[in-house]
């Protein structure tokens, strides 16, 4: 067993990770596994979000990820050992009505992590993509909104969620079995992910219906 240490850090200042990192390794030494979960969400408009916004959310979801990757990886090379795990989302897959900067940071978490896997195959060092559906977290509670401020509204569908707890034990089962890829998520959104790779124009037609939907009943 190792008596646990903690480093506290910024995920959205790209300086601060890549002192953690520094101080992570000068304690430990090296990391065996990497699990890449802090996240923001958003609620908004397209129209309505200022570019900040977007930029905030990109620097604590894929950005403050990656930048903590790359600064760990040479040492899981040198070793040639190691295991990175990313926590994405159903929305890293398909993108769901006014939630544009939340879905654009988890695709671009897919595609970074999709390469690196690729590429460190050959260090013998393993990449797990893990995409879970609703969690029962305070995720839509903090998430921001088109003018930058708090949410702060438990989402039905999140407070439905899965437990913690047992997408935890699917991310540990992952790790286990080496698995490059875990969907985490009820019929529903599986269905949609592979709606939207199969039958793209039935789900461009049911998301903007839903957006019909959404935008009546907050208008109402």
């Amino acid at each position: 067993t190792h008596k646990p240490h903690t480093v506290v850090f910024d995920l959205s200042d790209t300086k601060t990770v890549l002192n953690a990192a520094e101080e992570i390794l000068k304690y430990l030494g090296h990391v065996d596994i990497l699990i890449n979960n802090a996240g923001i969400s958003f609620r908004g408009t397209i129209v309505d979000t200022g570019l900040d916004v977007d930029k905030k959310v990109m620097e604590t979801n894929y950005f403050g990820p990656i930048a903590l990757t790359k600064a760990l990886l040479p040492s899981m090379i040198k070793r040639r050992q190691g295991h990175i795990v990313a926590i994405s989302s159903v929305q890293g897959k398909i993108s769901i009505p006014f939630r544009s900067a939340y879905a654009a940071s988890k695709h671009a978490t897919q595609a970074f992590f999709d390469c690196l896997r690729a590429e460190v195959e050959q260090y013998d060092i393993d990449v797990t993509v893990v995409s879970p559906g609703y969690i029962q977290t305070n995720l839509s509670l903090n998430a921001v909104t088109a003018d930058g401020s708090r949410y702060g509204v438990m989402d039905k569908n999140t407070a439905e969620g899965q437990t913690a707890t047992e997408v935890a034990q699917v991310v540990l089962n992952a790790v286990g079995q080496k698995k490059k890829e875990v969907l985490v998520a009820g019929l529903t959104p599986s269905l949609a992910v592979y709606l939207r790779n199969l039958f793209p124009r039935l789900f461009f037609t049911l998301m903007a219906t839903r957006a019909k939907k959404e935008r009546k009943a907050k208008d109402s």
